[in-house]
């Protein structure tokens, strides 16, 4: 199955609802980033929360996400678009840890601190609007961050299996909000039916699509909205390390081309790496001069 996205409106409209497959782009993300179990479930569901909140934007407005915490974990980082692009990194791609039960313990790893989301919606400024974490499970905390920071009520589910072997066997999520008028009976429905349903990773291993999973929490009163494509791209390309480079300045690019070896450049999103040898450096200071 494809990664995408759907959007709904639910309960005549006082309810909005995005659902998610991210099972490609989170394995993906998985293979580059080369994530351990604990490492690759909190990235994958932050990237996922990630890629549905872009989905909540239009033209070509993006968000980047940083959730710092003092785990293990070293901070995450996932920047999206409104066209179901994003990537990210984290700080320790080596985290295993698990409950006595054997579930991956990500809120341990995450740790405590803040979640900060910085919207660039290609105006003259950005903003950046910040929740404290509270659990570090991701998914809680999004609901929080929404709840007080954008004061819309909101529920969160997020999951990603893991393969003893640190592949992804699925994950997925969902972002439901609450709009102005919904009535306290409807709120009540919700979470009764959010108490009832399987976690979403499990969903989705089970070949659930993102319309079933809005099926399963509405219970089939819906509309959908609208169907996006989901894909783990970076946007770096050798001309904008150049650009880096140039900014260096002639003196510390000389400095470079003391050792014989080429400068390796790594991207820390997808880790690609751009090599610019003696003569690259060479024709770049002659350009700055």
């Amino acid at each position: 199955m494809k990664d995408y996205l759907v959007k709904a409106f639910a309960f005549d409209g006082t309810v909005r609802i995005y659902s998610a497959n991210t099972t490609n782009l989170v394995a993906h993300a998985q293979k580059i980033h080369d994530l351990w179990p604990t490492s690759a479930a909190a990235f994958g569901r932050l990237l996922t929360a990630s890629v549905i909140m872009g989905a909540m934007y239009k033209g070509d407005q993006e968000l980047t996400i940083r959730v710092e915490g003092d785990g293990p974990l070293g901070g995450m980082v996932a920047t999206t678009n409104t066209f179901g692009e994003v990537r990210g990194y984290v700080g320790n791609n080596h985290v295993f840890l698990q409950y006595d039960s054997g579930k991956l313990n990500v809120g341990q790893a995450v740790g405590n601190g803040f979640i900060h989301v910085t919207k660039d919606l290609k105006v003259r400024d950005m903003f950046t609007s910040s929740a404290e974490i509270q659990t570090g499970e991701i998914a809680e905390d999004f609901a929080y961050y929404f709840t007080a920071s954008e004061q819309i009520p909101s529920a969160v589910g997020l999951g990603v299996l893991v393969n003893d072997d640190n592949t992804i066997i699925s994950s997925g999520g969902f972002i439901l909000q609450v709009m102005p008028g919904c009535k306290s009976e409807t709120i009540d429905k919700i979470e009764k039916a959010l108490e009832n349903i399987m976690p979403v990773s499990e969903m989705i291993k089970n070949d659930y699509t993102p319309e079933m999973i809005i099926e399963s929490i509405t219970k089939d009163d819906y509309k959908l909205l609208e169907h996006l494509e989901l894909e783990y791209k970076c946007n770096c390309s050798r001309e904008k390390f150049e650009k880096g480079l140039i900014s260096l300045g002639v003196e510390e690019l000389e400095k470079l081309k003391i050792d014989d070896d080429p400068v390796e450049a790594v991207c820390h999103f997808c880790n690609t790496k751009y090599n610019f040898t003696n003569d690259d450096l060479e024709k770049i200071i002659e350009e700055i001069k």
